[in-house]
Protein backbone atom coordinates (compact mmCIF):
# COMPACT_ATOMS: atom_id res chain seq x y z
CA UNK A 1 0.00 0.00 0.00
CA UNK A 2 2.98 2.10 0.91
CA UNK A 3 4.40 1.62 -2.48
CA UNK A 4 1.24 3.09 -4.15
CA UNK A 5 1.23 6.74 -5.44
CA UNK A 6 -0.77 8.83 -2.94
CA UNK A 7 -3.78 9.18 -5.69
CA UNK A 8 -4.67 5.65 -5.73
CA UNK A 9 -7.60 4.74 -4.49
CA UNK A 10 -6.05 2.01 -2.68
CA UNK A 11 -2.71 3.44 -1.56
CA UNK A 12 -2.20 3.84 2.52
CA UNK A 13 -2.36 7.84 1.85
CA UNK A 14 -5.96 7.31 0.67
CA UNK A 15 -7.00 4.63 3.58
CA UNK A 16 -5.98 7.02 6.28
CA UNK A 17 -8.16 9.15 4.75
CA UNK A 18 -11.03 7.21 5.30
CA UNK A 19 -11.28 7.85 8.86
CA UNK A 20 -11.46 11.83 8.33
CA UNK A 21 -13.45 11.96 5.65
CA UNK A 22 -16.29 9.42 6.77
CA UNK A 23 -16.35 9.07 10.37
CA UNK A 24 -17.92 12.16 13.10
CA UNK A 25 -18.26 15.49 11.73
CA UNK A 26 -17.63 15.28 7.88
CA UNK A 27 -21.06 15.02 6.76
CA UNK A 28 -24.49 15.98 7.50
CA UNK A 29 -27.29 13.47 8.21
CA UNK A 30 -29.60 13.09 5.03
CA UNK A 31 -33.59 14.95 6.06
CA UNK A 32 -31.47 16.86 9.18
CA UNK A 33 -28.58 19.06 7.33
CA UNK A 34 -27.50 20.66 10.93
CA UNK A 35 -26.86 17.35 12.62
CA UNK A 36 -23.74 15.66 11.40
CA UNK A 37 -23.13 12.03 11.12
CA UNK A 38 -20.69 9.74 12.83
CA UNK A 39 -20.48 6.57 11.85
CA UNK A 40 -18.37 5.21 15.26
CA UNK A 41 -14.54 7.49 19.79
CA UNK A 42 11.56 6.68 21.14
CA UNK A 43 9.27 6.27 24.53
CA UNK A 44 7.18 3.50 22.56
CA UNK A 45 9.52 1.24 22.01
CA UNK A 46 9.00 -2.39 23.34
CA UNK A 47 8.45 -3.66 26.23
CA UNK A 48 7.07 0.11 27.21
CA UNK A 49 3.21 -0.37 28.96
CA UNK A 50 0.96 1.90 27.28
CA UNK A 51 -0.09 4.48 30.16
CA UNK A 52 -4.15 4.17 30.54
CA UNK A 53 -3.93 5.71 34.06
CA UNK A 54 -3.26 2.62 36.43
CA UNK A 55 0.08 3.71 37.89
CA UNK A 56 1.88 0.08 37.07
CA UNK A 57 -1.58 -1.97 37.51
CA UNK A 58 -4.34 -3.42 35.55
CA UNK A 59 -7.53 -1.49 37.64
CA UNK A 60 -8.55 0.95 34.62
CA UNK A 61 -9.32 -1.87 32.39
CA UNK A 62 -11.48 -3.64 35.20
CA UNK A 63 -13.22 -0.93 35.76
CA UNK A 64 -14.19 0.14 32.29
CA UNK A 65 -14.17 -3.11 31.12
CA UNK A 66 -15.73 -5.00 33.71
CA UNK A 67 -17.28 -3.06 36.39
CA UNK A 68 -18.81 0.02 34.10
CA UNK A 69 -20.15 -2.69 30.94
CA UNK A 70 -22.82 -4.06 33.46
CA UNK A 71 -25.08 -2.42 30.82
CA UNK A 72 -24.95 -2.10 26.78
CA UNK A 73 -25.73 1.38 27.37
CA UNK A 74 -22.51 2.09 29.62
CA UNK A 75 -20.31 -0.01 27.81
CA UNK A 76 -21.24 0.85 23.99
CA UNK A 77 -22.93 4.48 24.45
CA UNK A 78 -26.20 5.80 23.37
CA UNK A 79 -27.51 4.94 20.23
CA UNK A 80 -27.04 6.62 17.21
CA UNK A 81 -30.45 7.55 15.36
CA UNK A 82 -31.72 9.47 12.49
CA UNK A 83 -32.10 12.78 13.69
CA UNK A 84 -30.29 13.43 16.99
CA UNK A 85 -27.39 14.65 17.81
CA UNK A 86 -23.96 12.87 17.27
CA UNK A 87 -22.61 13.29 20.42
CA UNK A 88 -24.90 12.24 23.24
CA UNK A 89 -22.18 10.16 25.17
CA UNK A 90 -20.16 7.37 24.49
CA UNK A 91 -19.52 4.10 26.50
CA UNK A 92 -16.53 2.90 28.10
CA UNK A 93 -15.02 1.03 25.48
CA UNK A 94 -15.08 4.66 23.25
CA UNK A 95 -13.35 6.74 26.39
CA UNK A 96 -10.99 3.59 27.77
CA UNK A 97 -8.64 1.87 26.49
CA UNK A 98 -9.84 3.72 23.07
CA UNK A 99 -9.45 7.14 23.76
CA UNK A 100 -5.50 6.65 25.54
CA UNK A 101 -4.42 4.78 23.45
CA UNK A 102 -5.15 7.31 20.66
CA UNK A 103 -3.81 9.93 22.80
CA UNK A 104 -0.52 8.15 24.08
CA UNK A 105 0.52 6.66 20.79
CA UNK A 106 0.61 10.08 19.55
CA UNK A 107 3.98 11.83 19.23
CA UNK A 108 4.31 14.53 21.94
CA UNK A 109 6.64 16.18 20.16
CA UNK A 110 4.41 17.17 17.45
CA UNK A 111 1.86 20.06 17.87
CA UNK A 112 -1.32 18.48 16.95
CA UNK A 113 -0.03 14.86 18.91
CA UNK A 114 0.29 13.88 14.87
CA UNK A 115 -0.29 11.15 13.65
CA UNK A 116 -1.83 8.72 16.13
CA UNK A 117 -2.85 11.87 19.04
CA UNK A 118 -5.42 13.93 16.22
CA UNK A 119 -8.69 12.84 14.66
CA UNK A 120 -7.35 13.97 11.21
CA UNK A 121 -4.46 12.16 11.04
CA UNK A 122 -4.90 9.04 13.15
CA UNK A 123 -5.28 6.81 10.13
CA UNK A 124 -1.92 7.35 8.61
CA UNK A 125 -0.34 5.47 11.62
CA UNK A 126 -0.52 2.04 10.81
CA UNK A 127 -0.77 0.78 14.10
CA UNK A 128 -4.28 2.67 14.04
CA UNK A 129 -5.56 -0.38 11.88
CA UNK A 130 -4.48 -2.91 14.43
CA UNK A 131 -5.96 -0.73 17.38
CA UNK A 132 -9.54 -0.87 15.77
CA UNK A 133 -9.43 -4.04 14.58
CA UNK A 134 -9.31 -4.42 18.69
CA UNK A 135 -11.57 -2.39 20.31
CA UNK A 136 -14.20 -2.14 17.31
CA UNK A 137 -13.94 -5.54 16.41
CA UNK A 138 -13.11 -8.13 19.20
CA UNK A 139 -14.57 -5.88 22.09
CA UNK A 140 -17.94 -4.95 20.28
CA UNK A 141 -18.53 -7.82 17.91
CA UNK A 142 -19.02 -11.58 18.21
CA UNK A 143 -16.31 -11.90 16.30
CA UNK A 144 -17.12 -15.81 15.56
CA UNK A 145 -19.88 -15.03 12.78
CA UNK A 146 -17.23 -13.13 11.15
CA UNK A 147 -15.91 -16.70 10.54
CA UNK A 148 -12.87 -16.23 12.83
CA UNK A 149 -11.86 -15.60 16.39
CA UNK A 150 -8.42 -14.37 18.01
CA UNK A 151 -5.69 -16.09 20.05
CA UNK A 152 -6.69 -17.34 23.84
CA UNK A 153 -4.23 -15.40 25.97
CA UNK A 154 -4.45 -14.85 29.10
CA UNK A 155 -6.12 -10.99 30.13
CA UNK A 156 -4.60 -10.33 33.44
CA UNK A 157 -7.00 -7.46 34.05
CA UNK A 158 -10.19 -9.83 34.31
CA UNK A 159 -8.42 -10.41 37.86
CA UNK A 160 -7.30 -7.01 39.03
CA UNK A 161 -10.25 -5.28 40.35
CA UNK A 162 -9.72 -2.54 42.53
CA UNK A 163 -10.73 -2.48 46.16
CA UNK A 164 -11.58 0.66 47.52
CA UNK A 165 -11.08 1.69 51.06
CA UNK A 166 -13.46 4.63 53.05
CA UNK A 167 -11.90 7.26 55.21
CA UNK A 168 -13.36 8.94 58.22
CA UNK A 169 -13.21 11.81 55.72
CA UNK A 170 -15.79 10.48 53.31
CA UNK A 171 -18.09 9.29 55.78
CA UNK A 172 -18.06 12.72 57.43
CA UNK A 173 -18.19 14.63 54.01
CA UNK A 174 -21.69 12.56 53.04
CA UNK A 175 -23.14 12.65 56.56
CA UNK A 176 -22.85 16.21 56.96
CA UNK A 177 -23.55 17.39 53.09
CA UNK A 178 -21.63 20.33 51.50
CA UNK A 179 -21.45 22.20 55.02
CA UNK A 180 -18.80 19.76 56.27
CA UNK A 181 -17.39 18.65 52.80
CA UNK A 182 -16.06 22.47 52.93
CA UNK A 183 -13.75 21.94 55.40
CA UNK A 184 -12.22 19.03 53.46
CA UNK A 185 -9.38 20.88 52.04
CA UNK A 186 -8.22 17.91 49.46
CA UNK A 187 -11.90 18.35 47.82
CA UNK A 188 -10.86 21.59 46.37
CA UNK A 189 -13.77 23.47 44.99
CA UNK A 190 -17.08 22.37 46.99
CA UNK A 191 -20.25 23.17 44.92
CA UNK A 192 -23.74 22.62 45.29
CA UNK A 193 -26.33 21.22 42.63
CA UNK A 194 -27.69 24.68 42.09
CA UNK A 195 -24.25 26.08 41.24
CA UNK A 196 -24.24 23.92 37.84
CA UNK A 197 -23.54 24.52 35.04
CA UNK A 198 -19.71 25.14 36.18
CA UNK A 199 -16.70 25.74 33.87
CA UNK A 200 -14.08 22.46 34.92
CA UNK A 201 -11.30 25.33 35.76
CA UNK A 202 -9.96 23.53 39.25
CA UNK A 203 -10.67 20.21 41.21
CA UNK A 204 -14.49 20.36 42.46
CA UNK A 205 -16.64 18.65 44.68
CA UNK A 206 -20.10 18.26 45.17
CA UNK A 207 -22.38 15.93 47.28
CA UNK A 208 -24.95 13.80 44.77
CA UNK A 209 -28.25 12.35 46.36
CA UNK A 210 -28.93 9.19 45.59
CA UNK A 211 -32.79 7.99 44.99
CA UNK A 212 -32.37 4.64 46.83
CA UNK A 213 -30.50 4.17 50.07
CA UNK A 214 -30.93 0.39 50.96
CA UNK A 215 -28.32 -2.31 50.03
CA UNK A 216 -30.22 -3.83 47.26
CA UNK A 217 -30.48 -7.77 46.61
CA UNK A 218 -28.41 -9.60 43.72
CA UNK A 219 -31.17 -9.70 41.77
CA UNK A 220 -32.26 -6.09 42.01
CA UNK A 221 -28.54 -5.17 41.42
CA UNK A 222 -28.83 -7.09 37.92
CA UNK A 223 -32.26 -5.74 37.32
CA UNK A 224 -31.13 -2.34 37.57
CA UNK A 225 -27.81 -0.91 37.53
CA UNK A 226 -27.34 2.23 39.47
CA UNK A 227 -24.96 4.76 37.52
CA UNK A 228 -23.69 8.23 37.99
CA UNK A 229 -24.40 10.45 35.01
CA UNK A 230 -22.89 13.53 34.15
CA UNK A 231 -24.85 15.67 32.14
CA UNK A 232 -23.86 18.53 29.75
CA UNK A 233 -20.42 18.23 28.99
CA UNK A 234 -19.16 20.65 26.69
CA UNK A 235 -15.92 21.27 25.09
CA UNK A 236 -14.10 22.26 21.96
CA UNK A 237 -13.74 19.48 19.53
CA UNK A 238 -10.19 20.30 18.42
CA UNK A 239 -8.43 20.48 22.29
CA UNK A 240 -7.08 17.45 23.85
CA UNK A 241 -9.46 17.12 27.31
CA UNK A 242 -8.99 14.79 30.16
CA UNK A 243 -10.57 15.32 33.42
CA UNK A 244 -11.00 12.07 36.48
CA UNK A 245 -14.23 11.33 38.37
CA UNK A 246 -13.73 10.11 41.69
CA UNK A 247 -16.38 9.14 44.61
CA UNK A 248 -15.45 9.43 48.09
CA UNK A 249 -12.03 10.38 47.33
CA UNK A 250 -11.88 13.01 49.83
CA UNK A 251 -8.10 12.63 51.28
CA UNK A 252 -5.73 12.74 48.39
CA UNK A 253 -3.42 10.54 50.21
CA UNK A 254 -5.87 7.98 49.93
CA UNK A 255 -7.21 5.87 46.86
CA UNK A 256 -10.63 5.85 48.20
CA UNK A 257 -12.58 4.78 45.36
CA UNK A 258 -11.25 4.09 41.51
CA UNK A 259 -11.08 6.59 38.76
CA UNK A 260 -12.95 7.06 35.59
CA UNK A 261 -11.46 9.47 33.17
CA UNK A 262 -13.29 11.30 30.23
CA UNK A 263 -10.77 11.88 27.31
CA UNK A 264 -11.72 13.49 23.88
CA UNK A 265 -9.62 12.87 21.15
CA UNK A 266 -8.89 16.30 19.39
CA UNK A 267 -10.72 16.67 16.05
CA UNK A 268 -10.57 19.82 14.19
CA UNK A 269 -13.25 20.80 12.04
CA UNK A 270 -14.28 23.04 9.05
CA UNK A 271 -17.11 24.76 11.11
CA UNK A 272 -15.61 25.44 14.86
CA UNK A 273 -18.64 23.93 16.85
CA UNK A 274 -18.29 22.76 19.99
CA UNK A 275 -19.30 19.19 21.37
CA UNK A 276 -22.18 19.04 24.04
CA UNK A 277 -22.26 15.17 25.67
CA UNK A 278 -22.81 13.06 28.67
CA UNK A 279 -20.77 10.24 30.76
CA UNK A 280 -22.07 7.26 32.24
CA UNK A 281 -20.61 5.28 35.08
CA UNK A 282 -22.18 2.23 37.07
CA UNK A 283 -21.67 2.73 40.61
CA UNK A 284 -23.72 -0.75 41.99
CA UNK A 285 -20.14 -2.71 42.07
CA UNK A 286 -18.38 0.25 43.82
CA UNK A 287 -20.53 1.19 46.11
CA UNK A 288 -20.62 -2.58 47.30
CA UNK A 289 -16.80 -2.50 46.97
CA UNK A 290 -17.11 0.91 49.27
CA UNK A 291 -19.75 -0.78 52.29
CA UNK A 292 -21.42 1.95 51.03
CA UNK A 293 -24.54 0.73 49.93
CA UNK A 294 -26.88 2.06 52.23
CA UNK A 295 -25.22 5.65 52.26
CA UNK A 296 -28.14 8.89 51.21
CA UNK A 297 -25.28 10.46 48.97
CA UNK A 298 -21.89 9.91 47.77
CA UNK A 299 -19.13 12.67 47.32
CA UNK A 300 -18.01 12.92 43.62
CA UNK A 301 -14.94 15.09 42.84
CA UNK A 302 -13.65 16.10 38.91
CA UNK A 303 -10.30 16.26 38.73
CA UNK A 304 -9.24 18.37 35.58
CA UNK A 305 -6.23 16.84 34.20
CA UNK A 306 -5.48 18.72 31.02
CA UNK A 307 -7.79 20.88 28.16
CA UNK A 308 -9.88 22.08 32.10
CA UNK A 309 -10.45 25.45 30.83
CA UNK A 310 -12.67 24.02 27.64
CA UNK A 311 -14.93 22.10 29.94
CA UNK A 312 -18.50 22.85 31.38
CA UNK A 313 -20.03 20.53 33.55
CA UNK A 314 -23.87 21.01 33.26
CA UNK A 315 -24.93 18.95 35.99
CA UNK A 316 -24.47 15.16 37.94
CA UNK A 317 -26.51 13.24 39.21
CA UNK A 318 -27.73 9.63 40.03
CA UNK A 319 -30.09 7.20 38.13
CA UNK A 320 -30.93 3.47 37.80
CA UNK A 321 -30.69 2.02 34.36
CA UNK A 322 -32.34 -1.51 33.64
Amino acid sequence: MKALLDDDPHSFSQQADVHCAYCNGAYDQVGFPNLELQLRASSHQPPTLIDLDFNGTDETMSNDMVSNSNKPLLFFGSPLRAGTEPDRGSGSIEGTPHGPVHRWTGDNTQPNFEDMGNFYSAARDPIFFSHHSNVTVRDSLDNKKLGYTYEDVEIPWLKSKPMPRRTKLAKMAKAAGVAKAAETTSLGKVVAGKDFPINLETKISTVVPRLKQKKRSNKEKEDEEEILVIEGIELEKDVAVKFDVNVNDVDEDDDVAPSEPDKNVPHKQKEKKKSKSCLRLGLTDLLEDLGAEDDESVVVTLVPRYGAQAVKIGSIKIEFLA
